[in-house]
């Protein structure tokens, strides 16, 4: 296993996923690819540009999230592990999909909210989108494995 892929959306269940793909690194002197989508904000697609205090706000929180990202992959290679960030933007399912092909990732991580019910219906669900159209294998991390009691 050359490339791991892994997804981090900087919730609560993001320092779990770190934990799975650093024992996994380590285990089978993987690559890590850290990714984290950046939702395109829908007054910036197209031609519209927005007002400047809109633009400033996004870049700013591009800014904090470049800087997490960079932050995590930092701590990894800290250990020794082989470790690079990427931020990018996009649809978050087809994003992680298009870079695991691209990257030749031999396993995606990714976390699973529990969502359910109307919730799932109008947010929809990455961990599914992403085990449905993967082209390797897909290590879902659920919400829940956080602690044996949930």
């Amino acid at each position: 296993m050359k490339n791991i892929v892994v997804a981090i959306d900087f919730s609560q269940i993001t320092p779990e996923i770190m934990t799975q793909a650093e024992t996994l690194a380590q285990a089978f002197q993987s690559k890590l690819w850290l990714i984290h989508i950046a939702e395109p904000e829908p007054d910036f697609v197209g031609f519209k540009t927005g007002p400047q205090p809109k633009r400033d706000h996004w870049a700013e929180e591009f800014r904090k999230e470049h800087k997490q990202i960079q932050d995590l992959a930092e701590e990894l290679r800290q250990k020794g592990l082989d470790t690079v960030a990427l931020l990018t933007q996009g649809s978050t399912v087809e994003t992680i999909l298009a870079e695991a092909k691209k990257l030749a990732a031999d396993l995606i991580i990714v976390g699973s909210h529990g969502r359910s019910g109307i919730e799932k219906f109008f947010m929809g669900s990455v961990s599914e989108g992403i085990l449905k159209d993967a082209l390797c294998p897909v290590l879902v991390i659920p919400a829940s494995s956080r602690s044996p009691e949930n």
